[in-house]
């Protein structure tokens, strides 16, 4: 009841949506502690430790078979966001991200079924790599893409049986959902959106907006997944980073911890824009100190003018370095 009572009414008043494995953690770390709450927080900061050196040993390893220097990973392991929420603010991202490195480098060394074990128990700790899996078609080609969809599925779902249920189904989707159609946060293009439907429409259009963007969203996913090169491990990194990337500068909620994994794909790439978006979201910590949790538009400005002020210059950069290659190989 202390932790219920500690959450607040917004947190609270819904369903968790919590995949199987994430709150397997949550689990050891209750069943480990007894009833100690200081108990459960120790259990579960050194989950997340092991797990943050795990992904800089595969993470090396992956740098190293990749011929991208070691010492990137220190971007990432050494960054003051990843430290923070993850073994301060006890967050679950790097659980997510050290499966998905793992899964990277089984398929780098031919390891095709324990790719799909890792993939998967990715998943069943954060939803967020499932919009990935569309990207593997082209890397593993068509047939091998079906029979690792498939494996992924099977061992995704069998995570999920224990707590299957009519009601569980409803409950998830619909808490799934909030994020979409009901929860605003720290967001930037959907601001933009949000601002015009006051302006057209008179009222917030979020109900709408959450729709439309997955369709956008989707789109976009296949677009890349079918027209963009996806056939050598680091392209197939790259084009994560950048769905990802979309999906997060579409989103209604953005939440600190949820770049991070922008923050990891980007240290086997050669943009750095989530590196200058690792240390600007930090403004957004401001509106906690509001006893109404208001948010400060100039502060989401400074935010996001940085962020994408950056991104443009890079790939303003990239533009010019093509025909450079080009004129190079000729």
């Amino acid at each position: 009841m202390q932790l219920v009572n500690g959450m607040g009414s917004l947190s609270s008043g819904h369903y968790t949506n919590y995949p199987p494995v994430n709150q397997l953690c949550f689990a050891l770390a209750a069943v480990g502690s007894g009833k100690s709450i200081f108990g459960s927080v120790v259990i579960l900061r050194i989950l997340i430790i092991g797990f943050d050196l795990g992904i800089y040993f595969y993470g090396r390893k992956l740098l190293q078979a990749l011929k991208i220097p070691e010492n990137r990973i220190f971007f990432y392991f050494l960054n003051p966001l990843v430290i923070t929420e993850l073994t301060g603010n006890l967050h679950f991202e790097g659980a997510m991200i050290f499966f998905l490195v793992l899964a990277l480098y089984q398929l780098h060394i031919g390891k095709f079924v324990w790719a799909a074990v890792f993939i998967s128990l990715s998943i069943s700790i954060k939803l967020i790599p499932l919009m990935l899996l569309p990207l593997f078609i082209k890397y593993l080609g068509f047939k091998r893409a079906m029979r690792f969809f498939m494996m992924v599925g099977v061992m995704t779902l069998a995570s999920f049986l224990p707590f299957f249920s009519v009601s569980f189904l409803n409950n998830y989707m619909s808490t799934i959902a909030l994020w979409f159609i009901n929860f605003e946060f720290n967001a930037s293009i959907y601001y933009i959106i949000r601002s015009i439907g006051y302006y057209t429409a008179g009222y917030n259009i979020i109900h709408i907006t959450g729709r439309v963007i997955p369709l956008i969203l989707m789109a976009i996913i296949l677009f890349i997944s079918f027209k963009k090169q996806n056939s050598t491990l680091k392209s197939l990194i790259t084009n994560m980073l950048i769905v990802l990337s979309i999906f997060f500068f579409l989103s209604t909620t953005i939440h600190p911890w949820y770049i991070i994994s922008l923050v990891m794909l980007s240290v086997f790439t050669h943009w750095k824009f989530p590196l200058v978006w690792s240390f600007t979201i930090i403004l957004s910590y401001f509106a906690y100190s509001n006893p109404v949790f208001q948010e400060n538009h100039l502060i989401l400005i400074a935010e996001y003018a940085l962020v994408y002020g950056y991104l443009f210059s890079e790939v303003l950069a990239e533009k010019n370095r093509k025909p450079a290659l080009d004129a190079h190989h000729f």
